[in-house]
């Protein structure tokens, strides 16, 4: 069993329930990890026995780029898109950080994961 992991996809959005949202957007990472077995790739060193990880950045910026209303649902349809991808890999994580929310307070950054 191997891990990939491509970390800190950095874009801006509009996701949010606020109107400013929609309009000024903000600023996003977004983690990705699949576990799997990746002996084929192993041992052909070739990308297309593996997940290929400018794939991965695409599709997250892909379904970054559709303004909704909540991460938590931003996240599904990364791990939807990405399953789709790569059915044969079943364990996925994804990981949205919405950095600097605008809410009452000094807060650094709101966070879904969801594990699928």
């Amino acid at each position: 069993m191997g891990l990939i992991e491509v970390n800190g996809i950095r874009v801006q959005a509009f996701h949010g329930c606020l109107e400013e949202e929609g309009r000024i957007g903000g600023n996003y990472r977004v983690d990705v990890s699949v576990e799997g077995d990746f002996s084929r790739a192993e041992a052909t060193d070739q990308l297309e026995d593996t997940v290929d990880y400018g794939k991965v950045a695409a599709i997250v910026r892909e379904q970054m780029a559709i303004r909704r209303k909540l991460i938590e649902h931003v996240c599904k349809h990364i791990m939807v898109a990405l399953k789709e991808q790569w059915p044969q890999h079943r364990h996925w994580q994804v990981r949205v950080v919405k950095e600097r929310p605008p809410i009452h307070g000094n807060v650094e950054e709101a966070v879904y994961t969801m594990k699928g």
